[in-house]
């Protein structure tokens, strides 16, 4: 059996998505772009007219958001009620094939959502393994339940989503850990050749010149690293430093 072309063009497409997204390793990554991205493509390949995701802070509060298709005011508003909020809680999907119906469940997003032309909603949690980052939300013109595998098309979504996004955030925090401890290294190397300076100047050993850079460091509440740089450089009167050590 032949299979229909625009079903074959649609695989291709949704091959050809799946990639683009996984391609995060980026040193130009924006997670706003990447977002818009997403809601872009859940658009252009599942049966909805709006798509948006909301993403949590360190607090667990939804807070970062972007969307297409007229969903932003939507979810802005929904960091106190409606689908994405319950699929973040409840760490699965939300439907909602009629907001006609949902005035009690959520009655400030049904009927400003109504009032944007939308008239029905699912939400997918933004999960990797036993994580929930957030929420992907997409918003249909007419009522119903999503047709045919655009939910699990949904998840697909938000999954990748979720691993980029978490992989963006792998990144730098190793990047913030390599700064530190360079910064570590590079203060204790200051240190030593500080300790090194004053012992040659003032003919002592290295333990006394940093018991005098201790506590000239305390009595004057500077940073030890800062003072042992002023050292280095010179910029420190290593005299004044010798009377508070002694």
């Amino acid at each position: 059996m032949t299979e229909h072309p625009t079903h074959r063009a649609r695989e291709l497409r949704l091959a050809e998505v799946f990639v683009e997204l996984a391609d995060t390793l980026d040193g130009d990554f924006d997670v706003g772009v990447f977002l818009e991205r997403v809601a872009d493509r859940c658009v252009e390949l599942l049966d909805v007219t709006a798509a948006g995701l909301l993403l949590a802070d360190g607090r667990g509060e939804l807070r970062t958001s972007a969307g297409c298709g007229g969903a932003g005011e939507l979810l802005v508003r929904q960091r106190e009620e409606g689908p994405c909020l319950d699929c973040y809680r409840g760490c699965d999907v939300v439907t909602a094939p009629d907001l006609a119906r949902c005035d009690d469940r959520w009655p400030r997003f049904a009927p400003l959502a109504r009032d944007r032309g939308f008239h029905a909603t699912y939400a997918v949690p933004l999960r990797r393994r036993a994580e929930v980052i957030g929420a992907l939300n997409l918003f249909r013109g007419a009522p119903g339940d999503p047709p045919g595998d655009d939910v699990a098309l949904a998840r697909a979504f938000a999954d990748a989503a979720a691993i980029g996004i978490l992989q963006e955030r792998a990144r730098q925090r190793q990047e913030s850990l390599a700064a530190q401890l360079q910064a570590a290294l590079d203060s204790r190397v200051v240190l030593e050749q500080a300790k090194g300076v004053l012992a040659e100047r003032w003919g002592v050993g290295v333990d006394e010149a940093f018991t005098a850079l201790r506590r000239y460091a305390r009595a004057h509440r500077v940073r030890l690293a800062e003072l042992a740089l002023g050292v280095v450089d010179g910029t420190v009167d290593s005299d004044a430093l010798r009377g508070s050590g002694s």
